[in-house]
C-alpha cells in the first residue's frame, strides 16, 4: 500500500541566508555589475540625448525663459544660410573621406607585403593619429599661412612670394586644404585597420592566384576587397561620420573664417557665442538623422553587393552550342 503522507516542505530561506548563498551572490554581483555601468549610460549619455531633443523644440537660452515653437527650429536648420551652407560644405570632408579610404587601401595593400621598411612606414603614417587634434591645427595654421613656412619652402623652389595664394583665405582653395590637413592626421587610423583585415587573409589564395599567373591588381580586386568587405564598409561609416561632423581643423585652424565654418563650428557657435540653444539642439539632432541615414545607404548597397556576389550564376546554352554536343556525342570515337 501506498503511504498517503506527503512528502514534508522544504523550509523557505531568509533573505540573509539567500545573499549568503552561491547562486545569490552570483545575482547580486551580476546585478551591481550591471547596475552601475546603466546607471553612468542612462545618466551621461541618454538623458542628455532625451533632454536635447526636448531642447530643439524650445526658444531658449542656458539660463532664462523657455518659449515653446515647435518645428521651427527645424525649419531654420534648412533655410538659415550660416546652417544651410555649413550642411554642403560637409561635401568637401565627404570627398575627402573617399580619398582618405583610398590612400589608405593603397598603402595597407603596400605595407602588407614584404616591403623594406614597412615596420618605419607603418609607424610613420600611424604617428598624425597619436597627435592631438588641436595640436595638428596649430601646425597646419603657421604652415599654410601667408609667407611662412610652406610659401618659404616655395620660394626655394623659385617660386615668388606674390604668385602664392592666400591658402587660408582664398575661399576657391581653403577648404580643400582642411579637408588635406584631415586626410593627413586620420589615415593612419583606416591604413591600421585595412592591415589587420588584410593579414586575416589565406595566404593559400595568393599562392593560388601566382600559379594562374594574376597580378597584383587582379589580387587586391579579386581576393584582398572581397575579403575585407567589412572593414571597408566599416571604416567607411566612421569616415562619413567624421566627415559631417569636422571640427578641429576649421575651428583652429581658420576659426571658422572666410568660408570654413563647418556644421560643428556654426553649432557650437550658436550654443555657445549666441546662446540660441533650441536651434543648436535641432541641428544636433539633424546630424543625427543625417548619420543614420548615411549608415542605414550603405548598409543597403552593402547586402545588395553581397547578394549579387552569392546569387547562383545561370548557364545559357546556345542551340548551336547543344547541336554541337549532341553531334560530338553521336560521333564514335577513334581508336
Amino acid at each position: 500500500m501506498k503511504s498517503n503522507t506527503a512528502a514534508p516542505a522544504k523550509p523557505r530561506k531568509s533573505l540573509r541566508e539567500w545573499a549568503k548563498s552561491m547562486r545569490g551572490q552570483q545575482i547580486i554581483v551580476t546585478l551591481v555589475f550591471l547596475l552601475v555601468p546603466l546607471l553612468l549610460l542612462f545618466t551621461f549619455t541618454y538623458l542628455p540625448f532625451f533632454k536635447m531633443v526636448q531642447f530643439s523644440f524650445y526658444k531658449m537660452k542656458y539660463i532664462g525663459k523657455r518659449e515653446f515653437v515647435g518645428l521651427k527650429n527645424y525649419i531654420d536648420v534648412f533655410t538659415r544660410d550660416d546652417c544651410f551652407s555649413a550642411l554642403k560644405l560637409s561635401l568637401y570632408y565627404m570627398v575627402g573621406s573617399v580619398v582618405q579610404m583610398a590612400l589608405a587601401l593603397l598603402f595597407a595593400t603596400i605595407l602588407s607585403f614584404k616591403v623594406k621598411g614597412s615596420k618605419f612606414f607603418r609607424g610613420a603614417l600611424y604617428f598624425p593619429c597619436l597627435i592631438c587634434g588641436i595640436s595638428v591645427g596649430f601646425i597646419f595654421k603657421f604652415f599654410f599661412t601667408h609667407g611662412f613656412v610652406l610659401d618659404s619652402l616655395l620660394g626655394f623652389l623659385g617660386i615668388p612670394l606674390e604668385s602664392c595664394p592666400y591658402w587660408l583665405k582664398d575661399e576657391s582653395i581653403n577648404n580643400i586644404v582642411l579637408v588635406a590637413c584631415s586626410v593627413w592626421k586620420y589615415v593612419g587610423q583606416n591604413i591600421v585597420m585595412f592591415i589587420g583585415a588584410i593579414a586575416s587573409v589565406d595566404s593559400t589564395l595568393y599562392e593560388a592566384a601566382d600559379i594562374d599567373g594574376a597580378n597584383a591588381w587582379h589580387k587586391f580586386k579579386d581576393i584582398i576587397l572581397p575579403s575585407i568587405r567589412t572593414i571597408v564598409v566599416l571604416n567607411l561609416i566612421i569616415s562619413v561620420s567624421g566627415a559631417l561632423s569636422a571640427f578641429e581643423m576649421p575651428y583652429v585652424v581658420t576659426g571658422g573664417a572666410f568660408g570654413t565654418s563647418t556644421y560643428f563650428v556654426v553649432m557650437d557657435k550658436l550654443a555657445h557665442t549666441d546662446q540660441k540653444v533650441g536651434l543648436a539642439s535641432a541641428m544636433a539632432v539633424v546630424l543625427l538623422c543625417l548619420i543614420m541615414l548615411v549608415t542605414a545607404f550603405q548598409k543597403f548597397v552593402q547586402k545588395k553587393l553581397e547578394d549579387a556576389e552569392n546569387k547562383p550564376v545561370k548557364l545559357t546554352v546556345t542551340t548551336e552550342q547543344n547541336t554541337a554536343a549532341r553531334a560530338s556525342s553521336a560521333t564514335p570515337a577513334h581508336k
